[in-house]
């Protein structure tokens, strides 16, 4: 389990470090820096995937990325009594993301390449990156540390160096992923890529999930909910059917839903509404149906990512499902690290009533997003690995 996110000059997240329980939900008012956060998340885990550098480019290059903002924002200047300004920049810019969990840690850096007549001088270059063991790091706790170009893994006490010309624009996770040589690296890069994004389920009158389509056993569903049918099948099969009946009823008393195969394969969703006289077919159902049956099959999917995140669940839903939407969600985080961006004040008060759900509320100042009523007393300890 993830215990700290860490971000620094990205958008609106100047200076940010939270900590994060099993259940977390982020909160705050249109414009607090919750797609700011969530943005991060998401790029953080293109490290893994070896598409950071074209996830920035789609962002609109690392510079449209930086904090816009002064280096640092003084006490004066947060209190009205001078001008918002900016001086000489004391350090080199750079976007830095990272996380720690109990057993490892890891950081990256991304900043400007040195000026050349390259066609490609815009792109970002990969500074520094390091594992780490522990919550924190520290020099002596570094496992891998790459700085530059070069490469070195701490092994029986002193440091070897694997590599000398890694490109500057490529992961380590690209090129040193053997799980006998490293296994640090092998470890957190099969971490990362199993994390879960859900934000972006149709449910509108061509969305995919509503026409039957060819089905093969779906243990994961795809992110656009394509592949509804087959999930929930899938569910009934091999994973917790009966969660899937009490998640269906408890949102819909009498209702239930069940999938039927075509002859030429193809599943197709099926909704039994109490008092018809027929199924429903996906085609038939109203938007919060078709959406909540997307959630039920991402949350109770047979194989639990270490990490989902789901970013506004309650769109398209009625407040009315929000709580049993609440408790799928609640029960979906006993097997996995679950993290929530909302502002349905429903569904967060349904969540909050669940001893183990961690709050984290953004407010903006002046432009930066910072954690409600977070000094730097509660702030988890963090160190980035440059100042270790």
């Amino acid at each position: 389990m993830l215990i700290t996110l860490a971000i620094r000059n990205y958008r609106s997240l100047l200076k940010l470090v939270v900590p994060l329980g099993r259940l977390t939900v982020i909160t705050g008012p249109n414009g607090s820096g919750k797609s700011n956060l969530y943005r991060a998340v998401r790029l953080l885990a293109e490290t893994a995937q070896g598409g950071v550098v074209n996830s920035l480019a789609r962002e609109g290059g690392l510079e449209s990325t930086f904090w816009a903002g002064p280096e640092n924002l003084t006490r004066k200047m947060r209190k009205g009594e001078v001008p918002v300004q900016g001086g000489p920049r004391k350090d080199v810019v750079r976007l830095r993301l990272g996380f720690a969990g109990e057993a490892y840690g890891y950081a990256i850096s991304l900043g400007l390449p040195t000026p050349s007549r390259s066609y490609f001088a815009l792109d970002p270059e990969i500074k520094r990156e390091c594992i780490w063991a522990g919550p924190v790091c520290r020099h002596a706790s570094l496992l891998v540390d790459r700085d530059g170009p070069v490469v070195k893994i701490r092994a029986d006490r002193r440091w070897q160096v694997v590599s000398r010309h890694i490109n500057p624009f490529d992961s380590l996770f690209d090129h040193l992923a053997d799980p006998n040589a490293a296994p640090e690296v092998f470890e957190m890069r099969e971490t990362i890529r199993g994390w879960r994004f859900y934000d972006h389920f149709r449910a509108d009158g061509g969305s995919p999930a509503r026409t039957p389509q060819l089905g093969t056993r779906t243990p994961v569903l795809h992110h656009d909910g394509r592949d509804l049918a087959a999930a929930l099948q899938t569910i009934r099969e091999i994973g917790d059917h009966q969660a899937l009946n009490d998640a269906v009823s408890d949102a819909f008393p009498g209702d239930g839903v069940d999938v039927s195969i075509q002859q030429d394969g193809r599943f197709a969703l099926r909704f039994h509404q109490q008092g018809l006289l027929r199924p429903l077919s996906g085609a038939e159902l109203s938007d919060g149906t078709l959406r909540y049956l997307l959630w039920v099959a991402a949350l109770l999917t047979p194989r639990p990512p270490s990490l989902m995140v789901l970013n506004e669940p309650e769109t398209s839903l009625h407040p009315d499902l929000l709580p049993a939407l609440a408790r799928l969600i609640i029960h979906a985080s006993q097997r996995t690290q679950i993290w929530v961006v909302s502002h349905a004040s429903r569904l967060i008060a349904s969540l909050g009533d669940h001893g183990g759900c961690h709050a984290i509320a953004l407010e903006k100042e002046l432009g930066q997003t910072q954690v409600v009523r977070q000094g730097i007393l509660d702030e988890p300890a963090w160190h980035w690995p440059d100042q270790a």
